[in-house]
This record gives C-alpha cells, structure tokens and sequence, in this order.
C-alpha cells in the first residue's frame, strides 16, 4: 500500500515530507537532472548535488557511509544508465550529470571547456564481474541532431544555458541569487534543489 499524497506533489508521486526529506523514487531521479540540467553527483559545486539532495544535507566523507547511502547510490546508477544523461567530469572534474537538454549549449561552447571534461564515462560489467570505466572521446558521442542544434544557437543563447559551469559564482554568492529568485534567506542549496526536484516553485511570502 502507497502513502496518502498531497495534490500538488501528484504527478511526481513522492511521500510529502519536510523539504530537505522528500524521498526521491527511481522514477523521478532523471526527471530531478532534466530539471537541473546540469548536476554533480556526490561534490559541493555550484550546481546541484544529487547525494546532498538524497541526504537532504551536504555529506562529508564518503557518502556510503551516510544513513541514505544506498539510496543514493542506487539513484545514481538509474541516472547514469538513462539515454537522456551524458555522464562526464564537465564540474571541478568531478562526475556531472548534462541531460539532454543542454546538449547543444554543450556542444556549441566546447571549446571553453576540455576534451577529458566532456568525455562520456560508462560504467559496464565485465563477464569476471568486474567493472570497467569506458570512455568515449567528445564529440563521438554526440548524436547528429545535437550538432544541427548547436549550430542554431547563438553563443550567448548557449552561454545563458551554461551560465553556472562557465563563470561559476562562489557558493555565499549563490545563495544570495538563490534569494533574488524568491528563494527564502534561511532556505538552503539543497532545499531549493529538492524543490525544483519535486516540482514545487520556491516560495517567496516569507521573503
């Protein structure tokens, strides 16, 4: 038997907790990075983190050792298998989800960023029962009608898109755009990305 919802987290079909505990379910966790866009997995960047998410707090250390370790790392291997998510090291190098949206604002800006950061990164089971990294060099991985839309992009259409990993703002900063966005001063990072995760506007009659 499912838990009773409320009607405005309906469609995303999660337990209506305090914000920062909201469970995330499988199906909702590629949903949560079209939403995003671009996120981290694990790291404390200037995008969201989907271990902090699940956590509903920044994790110290490894974040298997945390209570909702399991979670996050099964919710990681959903996004990481999805078609939709390119899985690379585009953030402080660390391992970034990009779905497919931005794809093209990737694409059309490659040149600010790497080769090795825009690698795409698949995690495969050998027959031993090992696992192994593969990795496809940029842009073999780009499907044909990516490239035809990042040609159609302006490069400050694209920029807009990428504004967060191009000119990343210290993470104080961050906080306070947060706010200008009707984000409330006390309401954390993570709280606001749980929210944009479950599909509830942030909620500005406190500000």
């Amino acid at each position: 038997m499912g838990y009773p919802l409320r009607r405005r987290s309906r469609s995303f079909g999660c337990r209506q907790l305090d914000p920062t505990r909201m469970v995330m379910k499988a199906k909702q966790a590629v949903a949560w990075i079209k939403k995003c866009g671009i996120a981290v997995e694990s790291a404390r960047a200037s995008v969201p983190s989907l271990a902090h998410v699940v956590a509903g707090e920044p994790t110290r250390g490894s974040w298997w050792a945390h209570p909702k370790g399991h979670d996050i790392f099964l919710l990681s291997r959903v996004i990481r298998r999805s078609p939709h998510v390119l899985v690379c090291r585009l953030v402080d190098g660390e391992i970034t989800y990009v779905h497919r949206r931005m794809w093209p604002a990737l694409v059309s800006l490659a040149g600010r960023f790497s080769r090795q950061r825009l690698a795409a990164l698949k995690e495969v089971h050998t027959p031993s029962g090992k696992h192994k990294l593969l990795v496809t060099p940029f842009p073999d991985w780009v499907p044909d009608e990516v490239l035809r839309a990042a040609r159609r992009l302006t490069e400050k259409e694209a920029a807009s898109q990428l504004a967060l990993v191009l000119a990343p703002v210290n993470l104080p900063k961050l906080d306070l755009l947060l706010r200008d966005k009707g984000v409330h001063a006390q309401r954390s990072r993570i709280e606001f990305a749980t929210r944009l995760a479950f599909g509830e506007p942030p909620d500005a009659s406190t500000n």
